[in-house]
Formats: C-alpha cells, sequence, structure tokens
C-alpha cells in the first residue's frame, strides 16, 4: 500500500501543473503579486477592530514592513454590530454573534499623491464570529473581544486573497495586450 503513496502523489503533481496551476504568492517574478502586495501603503482604520484589522493586514501584505515608496494606496472601513441569539426564558441572552463588515477601495498612488490616483478597487467583505454569554461579566468581555479578534482576522485573510486575485487578474490582462 505504501508503494501507490508516491505514485500518486507525483501523479497529481504531474496532473495539477499540466493544468497551468501556478502559487499565488510565489512565482519569483519581480512585479507579481507578493510585490503588489508589498507595495500597499494601509490608512489607519477607526476604532479598536480597526487597529487589530489594520495590524493584520501589515503581516499579511508585507511582513518586511511597511512599503518605503507605496504605489497603492488601501483605505478601510468598518461597520460592526452585535446580534444576541439564544434567550432564555427569564430573557437573558446566552449567545451572541459579532458582525463585522468591511468596504475596502484600493487607489494608486502617483506622484506620491493618492489625490492624484485612481480608484482600482472597490469590495465589501463580511464575517460573523459567535461567542457565549457568560454570567460573569469579564467571562462575557473576553469572549467578545475573542470575537472581535477573529473577526478582523477573517477579514484580513479575505482581503489579502481578494487583493491577490485583483493583482492576478491585472497582470494576466496586461500580459495578453502585451504590456
Amino acid at each position: 500500500m505504501s508503494f501507490f503513496r508516491p505514485f500518486v502523489l507525483l501523479a497529481s503533481l504531474a496532473f495539477v501543473g499540466a493544468c497551468g496551476f501556478r502559487p499565488l504568492y510565489g512565482g519569483g517574478q519581480a512585479g507579481g503579486v507578493s510585490a503588489n502586495l508589498a507595495a500597499i501603503q494601509i490608512q489607519p482604520i477607526a476604532e479598536r477592530t480597526g487597529q487589530l484589522l489594520h495590524n493584520h493586514l501589515l503581516d499579511l501584505l508585507n511582513p518586511r514592513g511597511r512599503p518605503t515608496a507605496p504605489r497603492y494606496q488601501l483605505r478601510v472601513s468598518l461597520q460592526e454590530s452585535i446580534e444576541k441569539l439564544v434567550v432564555r426564558k427569564n430573557a437573558f441572552a446566552t449567545r451572541a454573534n459579532f458582525n463585522l463588515s468591511a468596504k475596502l477601495r484600493l487607489y494608486t498612488i502617483r506622484g506620491g499623491k493618492v489625490d492624484t490616483g485612481e480608484l482600482v478597487f472597490d469590495e465589501e467583505t463580511r464575517t460573523v464570529s459567535s461567542y457565549n454569554i457568560m454570567n460573569a461579566e469579564f467571562a462575557t468581555l473576553m469572549t467578545e473581544k475573542d470575537a472581535k479578534s477573529r473577526a478582523a482576522r477573517q477579514i484580513a485573510d479575505d482581503i489579502r486573497t481578494r487583493l491577490s486575485l485583483f493583482f492576478l487578474q491585472m497582470q494576466a490582462a496586461a500580459q495578453k495586450t502585451g504590456k
């Protein structure tokens, strides 16, 4: 049985390579997706959840630090709400959802100014993170804080994926036109 594992692995790699698969963040090209992500300047985001999202985005888009010569500016606005779900007979909720939605806009930076740049990407993403409402107020605050942190990380991952696909499509369009 162990003889077939390497064979299946090699066959699946050959199949994946034949269908045009290429890594999203790798590839070694100077103008690749990772290079474009690293050239994004992230505007500060309001509120504590916005600070969490901002820090996650900094780590995900450019782990080496802030760009010295950014080519893009990302602006994110957040909307958050809490929805109480499970209600006991005594009218106290025991479960809640933290809803987080983000409106993201990516602008080009021309001549060191965003004002002269154009809007190149405009999307919205949202996530829901559930948590328990405990009898102890401090415990509830901690579970809510954890839900906000998880939601910010999920939104940051989604933003990175969406921006990566945008840059990949942009590169594919540029290759087709010969630029």
